[in-house]
């Protein structure tokens, strides 16, 4: 009976600190969101039930795509390489940081529906977190100036933060979280690493030798495979932006005018 209550207890704790990240990852992009608006470098378009239909749309296909893992000769098998990033980065380019976000939670949730959980649930949260990480500052930078030389930066510095926070992220939290969530020492998934590259012997190694290069490979990949297709999909992303833009000047001009008279 202790240990049932020590593990809903863990389990809780577990859920209680998704809850908060997720919450402080919304937070950070909405206010993102908001400053880059009032500097007018970002307007936002489309109707609200148009972003709510394409960020439906851009996450069942990420949640398709990550289904397709790959694995990676040089990292245990719980490290798989998956595109599923590519529909969220090109939601965020369209619609901004908010909906990059909202993209990658509901991508988690409908493959959680799909497949559900081989990693107690560790595994997906590290895929939203981790994800966020790569497209939020991505976003936040394209959206700064729209470009293609924007779009190229954005994706380069979101690489390199998804390799730094990733790595760190793995090794502080993730790695000893899914050990506990497993019930075996940290020494166990260590061994994993060491089955693949005999140069992994701590936990320190694993993150060297598999996390880095995995976030790094995953990162390039990605940006290349977006840079390649968003521009191809833009037009049909932004069809109507022109004529609802058009449809805001003429009630603001209509205001002004009510407004002089």
């Amino acid at each position: 009976m202790t240990n049932l209550m020590q593990s809903v207890k863990d389990n809780l704790a577990f859920l209680g600190v998704c809850l908060v990240i997720v919450v402080a990852i919304f937070v950070v992009a909405g206010l993102t969101e908001k400053a880059l608006r009032q500097k007018n470098s970002m307007a936002r378009t489309n109707s609200p039930a148009r972003r709510v239909a394409l960020v439906g749309v851009f996450s069942a296909i990420a949640a398709v795509l990550m289904l397709f893992e790959l694995p990676l000769w040089f990292a245990p098998s719980f490290y798989e390489l998956d595109f599923s990033e590519i529909p969220v980065l090109i939601c965020a380019f369209a619609m901004g940081p908010v909906a990059g976000v909202a993209t990658e939670l509901c991508k988690v949730l409908l493959k959680l529906v799909l497949k559900g959980t081989t990693t107690a649930f560790v595994g997906d949260f590290a895929n939203f977190v981790v994800g966020c990480s790569f497209v939020l500052p991505a976003s936040i930078v394209y959206h700064a100036k729209p470009g293609k030389k924007s779009a190229l930066v954005g994706m380069a510095v979101g690489t390199l933060i998804m390799t730094v926070f990733g790595s760190a992220f793995n090794a502080i939290y993730l790695l000893p979280k899914f050990a506990e969530m497993f019930g075996m020492p940290l020494d166990a998934i260590v061994g994993m690493g060491t089955q693949v590259n005999a140069a992994i012997n701590s936990v320190s190694t694993l993150v060297l030798f598999a996390v880095v290069p995995f976030n790094l490979l995953k990162g390039v990949i990605v940006s290349a495979l977006t840079f390649l297709l968003y521009k191809r999909i833009s037009p049909i992303l932004h069809k109507n932006d022109e004529k609802m833009l058009k449809r805001r000047e003429k009630r603001a001009s209509a205001a002004d005018s009510s407004a002089k008279s």
